[in-house]
């Protein structure tokens, strides 16, 4: 992310007085990429996560046009060029066509109330690795819509002609299920309120951030499994499967998943839960019950500077997505062992799952050790080389998005 953009997104003030950059009309909106630390699958659930934005971002350089069309293009040669009109309805192009991202940010905004009476011409680069459970899509859309909103004059913050961060991440996310995922909000938020040095308390009904700085001295290294996660393809019927897994549970349970999680005994709950629904939804529900509290303890834990009850939180929360939830693969469990047992506090899937990184916890003296041992141990025998920038990589919690 640029500096400027950073450092507006940091204030979270109004962006609809940044200053031009050379060439009149001509901008760039940054939305970063995220990191999940804990709480997977809980958000579509109304529970919390606790995620930072990292220090990878998608960009979208574009210039205003008059009239009311979209045209952007890629420097990755898969991508081809896209366009289509800002008017209604904004059909979807086929699946897993990346315009779709695009065009769920200009149809959430348009059905939101605002109007869309300028298009944007540009183009699309990053450095968020894509598929990998990074939410290179998620920053696709907040940074399409950012660059929307500056070409037709509304600004993100307060005051005047604008919508709020939280409002707008909160259409966002129900703008992306457009191409036909059943995701939560936590992505969009994410990426719209990240604080530099800080991860995130996301709530849900009503959105609520709030930042949690995270402590000196602890590290995340991302590393991928080298199996894309592609959400808006493969793996999406395995990812609605168990969002239409999850609401059947708790209605078979009684009540919401917030009370339930909020009962002091939670056994007791989890017992109910089994005896009343079959094994497949009592697995679902266990994950989510219990990593909705492994939240709330990790946040204490990362306040506390308690760096091995969070890495045992994490460890704890892979294992139920690996048991219960199911939608980790055996290279991904390797990959945990192996940053174990190089010295890192706490290793996880991040993420949907089915694919994409693992997410680690290190002090500053062991990020080299574990690097090195996902390197020789898994990298080595499935590569001809080392692992590249965008296979495993150091991140740090970032700025939220914004134009510049």
């Amino acid at each position: 992310m640029d500096s400027q953009a950073a450092g507006r997104a940091k204030g979270g003030g109004d962006l609809s007085g940044v200053e031009h950059r050379g060439t009149v009309d001509r901008w760039r909106a940054v939305a970063p990429g995220r990191v999940n630390l804990i709480g997977e699958h809980t958000d579509y659930n109304g529970l919390p996560v606790l995620p930072i934005a990292i220090d990878r971002a998608v960009r979208v350089e574009f210039r205003v046009t008059d009239d009311p069309e979209v045209r952007l293009r890629s420097p990755v040669a898969r991508f081809a060029p896209l366009t289509f009109q800002l008017k209604r309805p904004i059909e979807a192009a086929e699946q897993g066509d990346w315009s779709n991202y695009v065009r769920a940010a200009a149809r959430g905004l348009m059905e939101h109330g605002v109007e869309l009476r300028r298009g944007i011409e540009g183009t699309v680069s990053g450095d968020v690795p894509i598929a990998s459970g990074l939410s290179s899509s998620s920053a696709l859309v907040v940074a399409s819509a950012l660059a929307l909103l500056k070409a037709n004059g509304v600004g993100v913050g307060s005051g005047g002609a604008s919508i709020s961060r939280l409002d707008l991440a909160a259409l966002l996310a129900r703008a992306e299920r457009f191409v036909g995922l059943e995701g939560g909000g936590m992505d969009q938020a994410a990426c719209l309120h990240g604080v530099e040095g800080h991860a995130l308390r996301i709530e849900f009904e009503p959105l609520r951030v709030t930042p949690v700085a995270v402590p000196d001295g602890w590290r995340w290294v991302v590393a991928s499994s080298l199996v894309r996660a592609e959400k808006s393809a493969g793996a999406r019927e395995a990812y609605n499967a168990r969002a239409r897994e999850c609401r059947e549970a708790v209605a078979g349970v009684g009540g919401g998943y917030r009370d339930l999680v909020a009962e002091p005994d939670l056994d007791g709950v989890v017992r109910r839960a089994r005896g009343v629904l079959s094994p497949v939804l009592f697995r679902r529900f266990r994950h989510v019950v219990s990593e909705g509290r492994r939240v709330g303890l990790a946040e204490e834990a990362m306040r506390n500077g308690d760096m091995g009850r969070f890495g045992k939180l994490m460890v704890q929360s892979h294992e139920s997505l690996r048991d219960d939830y199911e939608v980790s693969t055996a290279d991904l469990d390797e990959m945990v062992g192996i940053a174990l047992k190089a010295g890192a506090a706490g290793a996880r899937l991040t993420g949907a799952g089915f694919g994409g990184c693992v997410v680690t916890l290190c002090e500053a003296r062991t990020v080299a050790p574990v690097m090195d041992a996902l390197a020789a141990r898994f990298y080595a025998p499935r590569l001809e080389g080392s692992p590249g920038r965008d296979v495993m990589f150091a991140v740090k919690a970032g700025g939220g998005a914004g134009v510049g």
